[in-house]
């Protein structure tokens, strides 16, 4: 397979065409082609989650992806976790609870935070660190993560009522 390849896909609600080679991940591509540099570039292989974007609102490391398997999909990048430059509830949790240091891993976190909060609206703890297991962080450790979660999970509980 060579040549460039057009991928239409959705990407934080817009319609967007991107021209990119076949072998290019979706990481590189959201990085490189559409200068959407939220998403983060931790270890390239599928380990670390720091690359985490939603896709037909299921998480998905974008560095194993391919950008031309994403054709037709809906994608949830961490720049459209927020309501223009309103925080949503997630994030205004990490920042008030100081879960965030170096900011690799955040992003896919938020993210993560993000289908589990839809998937379970009320987690508890363990279930919290189970759906984020896949999600690395050599800064904070967990503690704070879990706590900020758990606050967005009573924020968005509250705004629901």
């Amino acid at each position: 397979m060579s040549g460039k390849r057009v991928v239409t896909l959705t990407i934080n609600g817009d319609l967007t065409e991107v021209l990119c080679e076949p072998r290019q991940t979706l990481l590189e591509v959201l990085r490189n082609n559409l200068d959407l540099t939220g998403t983060k570039e931790g270890c390239s292989n599928g380990n670390c989650g720091a690359c985490t974007v939603l896709m037909d609102g299921r998480p998905v490391v974008s560095c194993l992806v391919l950008a031309v398997e994403a054709e037709g999909t809906e994608l949830r990048t961490i720049e459209g976790i927020a309501s223009g430059s309103n925080l949503d509830e997630i994030q205004s949790a990490f920042l008030e609870g100081a879960a965030l240091q170096c900011g690799i891993c955040t992003p896919g976190i938020i993210v993560q935070t993000e289908a589990l909060l839809a998937a379970n609206p009320n987690p508890s703890e363990d279930e919290i660190r189970f759906y984020l297991a896949g999600n690395l962080c050599r800064c904070t450790g967990y503690d704070k993560i879990v706590r900020a979660v758990q606050a967005a999970a009573e924020k968005r509980q509250v705004a629901n009522n």
